[in-house]
């Protein structure tokens, strides 16, 4: 058995890198209590294994008695004395054991010890390993895929990135090369899971802290971030130093920083906008280039009106509503979008509306009054229905109009 272990205490050291020390105490502890479940029961042993060697030493510990009443746990004081020369009553003495008398079932649970410890061994370096590395892009290899969940092979250890955390549109086959950022360790009975995403905003926002110095190194900020995995980004970027553009310096020359981006997100679309405090300047920001015609604030209830022209509107709001949600998330303010009607200043509609909103006609009596030269309330003095009649209306049309002025003066 001592070749045995010593083998996989050199195996375990080299290949595992878990010390020697630790393997001895944990098939130490292993065997013992095998031991005292079985062969062993009711005795106290000692155990020790040499660390060169491999080689297995057994003793039970006896305490000196005058009268032995347990033979498991006591021995007279007179073969106390054969063992331990000046033993007296109340010592414990050590009796050696032919370690073949543990039985097989020590062996067996000695074997399940370094299975044990190496299981235990794999669940705190996969966590020390990893433990720093949460927020940061890891790439690795697609292993398989389980329901909806994928299991990542990242050399040290596997990892899961699950169906919520993965990219709508995406698809990934065994052995694809894949880069995601370890979103967290979760504990669980198996030991610790590595947890990644791509659907995050945080994999973006790493991603554009990789690819621009400026933002790794301060000059650069992202203040605001929205995301819509697989179709939309858009972020507010400020410049703390005043000769740094933001927008450019997250482009890159030609557009190189964020293509490079794109290209990793599978063409995904990403807008990268100035931040400003004011969020009307940051709804007209946002909405390049929908050009907004009134912008009203209800500082209340955190909500922007906004209204822009008809052709404008379609670009505002966004396929299925998109861009409007990520504009709205990014400012932080609920934002509604209506559209733009102005108001005429056609002098005929003008005129037409004013004795409509002054005398409420009907808006088709009113354009006939407009054409007969009758194109403001204050034109309708000296004029009675006789003199309506002979100018097309009906005796009935002449009589309402009429009335209606006369209520209204």
């Amino acid at each position: 058995m001592s070749s045995e272990i010593l083998s996989v205490l050199e195996y375990m050291e080299k290949e595992k890198g878990i010390g020697r020390a630790d393997m001895i105490a944990a098939i130490v502890n292993a065997i013992k209590t095998a031991a005292l479940k079985g062969v062993s029961a009711g005795q106290d042993i000692k155990i020790e294994i040499n660390p060169k060697n491999g080689q297995l030493h057994a003793w039970t510990l006896l305490k000196v008695v005058d009268s032995v009443s347990d033979p498991r746990a006591e021995i007279h004081v007179e073969k106390a004395q054969v063992l331990k020369p000046g033993a007296q009553l109340g010592d414990v003495v050590e009796k050696e054991l032919d370690p073949s008398t543990l039985g097989r079932i020590a062996a067996q649970t000695a074997r399940q010890a370094v299975m044990q410890k190496l299981r235990q061994f794999e669940k705190d370096r996969i966590y020390d390993d990893f433990k720093d590395m949460v927020g940061n892009i890891v790439t690795g290899t697609v292993r398989r895929k389980e329901r909806n969940d994928i299991f990542i092979d990242l050399g040290k250890a596997e990892a899961v990135l699950s169906g919520k955390e993965q990219v709508p549109g995406e698809e990934y086959q065994p052995g694809d090369r894949i880069r995601c950022l370890l979103l967290s360790i979760d504990s669980t009975p198996r030991g610790p899971e590595l947890m990644l995403t791509r659907a995050s905003p945080k994999f973006v926002r790493r991603l554009f802290e990789v690819e621009v110095g400026e933002i790794a190194d301060g000059t650069v900020k992202i203040e605001a971030f929205a995301r819509e995995p697989g179709y939309r980004t858009k972020i507010a970027v400020i410049s703390t130093d005043p000769k740094v553009d933001p927008v450019g310096a997250c482009v890159g020359a030609r557009g190189a920083r964020v293509k490079t981006i794109v290209r990793e997100l599978n063409g995904e679309k990403i807008d990268i906008i100035n931040y400003f405090a004011d969020p009307k300047q940051m709804v007209i920001e946002a909405l390049k280039p929908a050009a907004p015609r009134e912008i009203t604030l209800d500082e209340k209830n955190h909500r922007i009106l906004l209204k822009v022209a008809t052709e404008d509107l379609a670009i505002a709001i966004g396929r299925k509503g998109q861009n409007a949600r990520l504009t709205s998330r990014l400012i932080g303010w609920r934002l509604d979008i209506e559209e733009f009607h102005a108001v005429s200043t056609d002098p005929r509609v003008v005129a037409i509306n004013a004795l409509v909103k002054t005398f409420g006609l009907d808006a088709g009596l009113a354009e006939r009054l407009v054409a007969i030269g009758i194109n403001s309330p204050a034109a309708f003095e000296g004029v009675g229905a006789d003199d309506l009649v002979d100018a097309g209306f009906t005796t009935e049309e002449a009589s309402t109009i009429i009335a209606s002025v006369g209520g209204a003066q």
